[in-house]
């Protein structure tokens, strides 16, 4: 059975639809913190169980029968997330399952400044130490674009601090992506990047998106501190402000440059790339044709 967490998030939600499509529904089971949240998952054959990273034993029930387990992980600031990882890797594995794969980030290295590295580094060595085969899949950055590139279409401008190149990648593509190694397509042991396959700067993309509007986008590089100062201003807390810049740090020292060709092959056709999501996020602003 392979059991997904986080089921009724964006990426895991996606994940077990993807799923659906290729292995039979009773071989799919969700952990979710609201079960009445996963019932269209019930309704379809699914597995349903309750189960947070914070109920240690909720857990081990939840995995109970598990082959493979994917952990989607953590994203809140203010909780002990490598705590959080170690309980789901420590009940999955006290559930006998077999594999334990888990959602990382590219660039997850010692010394990359984006502070959520630190989280995916010590989760890895967790799952290192579980004496369970896992796989940490190194997701390229697939949040949406006006997070990194701020409100582009309204200013005309990419009005950020100093970036570099990133290979932005669909969470559509990783969650189909993910689907295929749960399913058996292929199995990776460790860490594997899984990308869109060009790495692109906000110079890029201000061109990207030139064309796309039929005007000059500007491409402006904001001091550090004037783009906190804005943020702050902004209404964004400071602490979210400066942990946002730390991704932007990251990049323009390169710890997001390199696309893999892992994502491509599992998918078995081109990922979205970057231009595309931007051409769907012009048209969908004013509902343009």
């Amino acid at each position: 059975m392979i059991v997904v967490t986080g089921a009724t998030g964006g990426l895991g939600g996606a994940t077990v639809e993807h799923l659906l499509a290729r292995v039979p529904a009773d071989r799919i089971a969700v952990s979710v913190r609201d079960t009445a949240k996963a019932q269209h998952f019930a309704d379809r054959g699914v597995r349903v169980r309750q189960g947070s990273y914070e109920d240690a034993a909720a857990l081990r029930d939840a995995f109970e029968g598990a082959e493979q387990v994917l952990l989607v992980s953590g994203n809140d600031p203010a909780a002990d997330m490598v705590g959080l990882h170690r309980n789901a890797v420590e009940a999955a594995v006290a559930a006998g399952a077999g594999r334990i794969l888990y959602t990382s980030q590219q660039g997850a290295v010692p010394g990359n400044p984006y502070r959520p590295s630190d989280i995916h580094i010590a989760t890895e060595a967790i799952l290192a130490d579980s004496g369970v085969a896992w796989t940490a899949l190194r997701n390229g950055a697939y949040g949406p674009l006006d997070q990194v590139l701020g409100p582009w279409q309204r200013t005309g401008a990419i009005a950020q601090p100093e970036d570099g190149p990133v290979p932005y990648t669909d969470r559509a593509d990783i969650a189909e992506a993910t689907a295929v190694v749960l399913a058996g397509d292929r199995t990776f042991d460790g860490p594997v990047t899984l990308t869109a396959p060009t790495a692109l700067t906000f110079d890029d993309l201000a061109k990207i998106a030139s064309g796309l509007t039929g005007s000059t986008v500007k491409r402006i590089v904001l001091d550090d501190e004037q783009w906190v100062a804005d943020q702050i201003t902004a209404g964004v807390p400071e602490q979210l402000a400066r942990l946002m810049l730390t991704w932007y740090q990251a990049a323009r020292a390169g710890y997001f440059a390199d696309a893999a060709p892992w994502l491509a092959e599992l998918l078995g056709r081109e990922p979205r790339t970057a231009a595309h999501r931007l051409a769907a996020d012009w048209r969908a602003v004013g509902d343009r044709p």
